[in-house]
């Protein structure tokens, strides 16, 4: 069975630093290096230990959403968006300083987006859709 952490189970994994590759890939996230912010968070998510390392997955897995909306694949883009929910649901609004809450509701839009284009007109996509993810 998959682990499904819960709000209570991770606000205590809330507290401590952010993982340096983490960073980095948000980094790279934020200037629309898609493929390259995933490997750096795969590498956070595979070096971490405990709850936190689902919500680098997370991340990652939004990247990946945004990198197939780049590549008009459709199916792609909503398929990873649906699994990338259960990485990103549980947290709470901000958890060491990443802003969960806005990264959600910034996906949800892009996902709103991608709908109303449709397969046929993914390309007319609004790149400035795309919000970076923000920490303290």
């Amino acid at each position: 069975m998959l682990y499904s952490p819960t709000v209570s189970s991770i606000t205590p994994d809330c507290i401590g630093d952010i993982h340096p590759a983490a960073i980095k890939g948000m980094k790279l996230f934020n200037t629309g290096e898609y493929w390259l912010a995933h490997e750096h968070l795969e590498q956070a998510w595979i070096e971490e230990h405990g709850p936190i390392r689902n919500l680098y997955r997370g991340i990652l897995q939004t990247a990946v959403v945004y990198l197939h909306v780049t590549r008009a694949n459709y199916r792609g883009a909503i398929k990873v968006n649906q699994r990338v929910q259960k990485w990103i649901t549980p947290w709470p609004d901000v958890c060491r300083g990443i802003e969960v809450e806005r990264l959600r509701s910034d996906l949800a839009t892009v996902i709103e987006e991608v709908k109303t284009l449709g397969p046929d007109r993914l390309t007319q996509f609004e790149r400035l859709l795309f919000k970076e993810v923000q920490w303290t």
